[in-house]
């Protein structure tokens, strides 16, 4: 488990279209979340870590793919979301054992799953760069949201209580621990989360840009040369 508690505050500035559309997307998210959600942080949780859950399955399923099709290596990238995917399904199975989430916040569940994997499939084959970013945006809300959370705890706003045993298990907590401590890894979880999935859209913008250059070069000689057939 890596530790990000001095990049919590950290914000990538959105640089070009890509950007600004996978950060307005994601805070119409956060705003409908924080209209239904208010601050019923263990259930915002549940709902928010099921979509979590999806990005990386759908992203590593999709790179997977690519990669057997054009028969090129995929330099660790499934292996890195789909690590991410567990991750993030961990957290939801943490949570259903807080929260204790009824029938029909389970079906919402299902809905919200269904609807973002199709969303974000979408996405990733439109704009593999735009959907990192919304992701790497994402987790920004997230850490946002968890530090929320810590903080009312802290403050005794919100009753802390002791530690799921599954969280115990996955994260290697003392057997003392409680919900502040399980908050604190799933912050830092997510923040991690955040830092790979902007520097996979960085990396996507780079080659976008070196794609761009090519092809104007290409553009430039294939002029030249038909002017000199001309002369």
């Amino acid at each position: 488990m890596c530790n990000h508690m001095t990049n919590l505050n950290k914000h990538f500035e959105p640089k070009n279209l890509s950007d600004k559309v996978a950060l307005l997307f994601t805070k119409f998210l956060r705003l409908l979340a924080d209209t239904f959600f208010k601050k019923r942080y263990g259930h915002r949780a549940v709902v928010l870590e099921t979509i979590a859950a999806v990005p990386g399955m759908v992203a590593g399923m999709l790179v997977h793919l690519k990669s057997l099709r054009k028969i090129e290596d995929d330099r660790g990238w499934i292996k890195i979301l789909l690590d991410e995917a567990e991750n993030e399904r961990m957290h939801l199975m943490t949570f259903i054992h807080i929260a204790k989430p009824t029938a029909i916040e389970r079906f919402i569940i299902m809905i919200a799953q269904f609807i973002f994997i199709i969303t974000y499939g979408i996405i990733y084959l439109v704009s593999q760069r735009t959907a990192h970013r919304i992701v790497g945006y994402f987790e920004e809300e997230a850490v946002i949201s968890y530090t929320e959370y810590l903080n009312e705890l802290e403050s005794g706003t919100i009753p802390d209580q002791p530690a799921p045993e599954i969280a115990i298990n996955y994260w290697n907590l003392p057997l003392h621990a409680t919900l502040k401590d399980v908050v604190r890894v799933i912050r830092d979880d997510e923040a991690g989360h955040r830092d790979v999935n902007h520097s996979f859209a960085n990396i996507l913008n780079i080659r976008k840009r070196k794609e761009l250059i090519t092809k104007k070069k290409y553009r430039v000689q294939k002029e030249e040369g038909e002017k000199v057939l001309d002369q």
